[in-house]
């Protein structure tokens, strides 16, 4: 096995294990009633840390719509095209636009993710600590995709295979 595909079974465990997230985000936006109402306290701790899980959720999840296919794919006038042509394609339009923008991601938010990680930020209404977490989920993301990118412009087409 090549150094690609490990690469590629990496982040499709990655993806995989992210979507065990979904699990306690559900349950803590379902407790923040009752703790609100009937416990009377606690529920704002329980939101701070649903933030951050929905900030990792989200940021491994648009690599998961990538991998699955589903994610901004325009098949419009493609599905007329060869499998190759449309491989080509997506090669083409994942270098020249997903990557450089995932690149950019990360650039632009050095500004604000560099000193909230310093800082070790905290939420700013309920001083809980963790914010840090979800700026550092916009890098997550920016790296998921630059993964993913690497891996969907360096696969060989099938027919190379033989």
């Amino acid at each position: 096995m090549g150094w690609l595909q490990r690469f590629d079974r990496l982040i499709g465990q990655a993806v995989a294990a992210a979507q065990w997230l979904a699990l306690p985000l559900i349950l803590l936006l379902f407790l923040q009633w009752p703790l609100r109402d009937i416990v009377r306290a606690h529920s704002r701790e329980a939101n701070d840390v649903g933030q951050i899980i929905f900030a990792l959720f989200v940021a491994v999840s648009v690599t998961a719509a990538t991998r699955a296919g589903t994610h901004l794919a325009a098949d419009t006038l493609a599905h007329r095209y060869s499998t190759r042509a449309r491989r080509w394609i997506k090669r083409i339009g994942t270098a020249a636009s997903v990557l450089p923008w995932a690149i950019f991601v990360i650039i632009a938010g050095t500004s604000f993710v560099v000193p909230s990680v310093r800082g070790l930020e905290a939420f700013a209404d309920t001083d809980n600590p963790g914010y840090f977490i979800i700026k550092v989920a916009l890098w997550v993301m920016a790296i998921a995709i630059i993964a993913q990118a690497i891996v969907d412009i360096l696969r060989p087409d099938p027919a190379d295979d033989v």
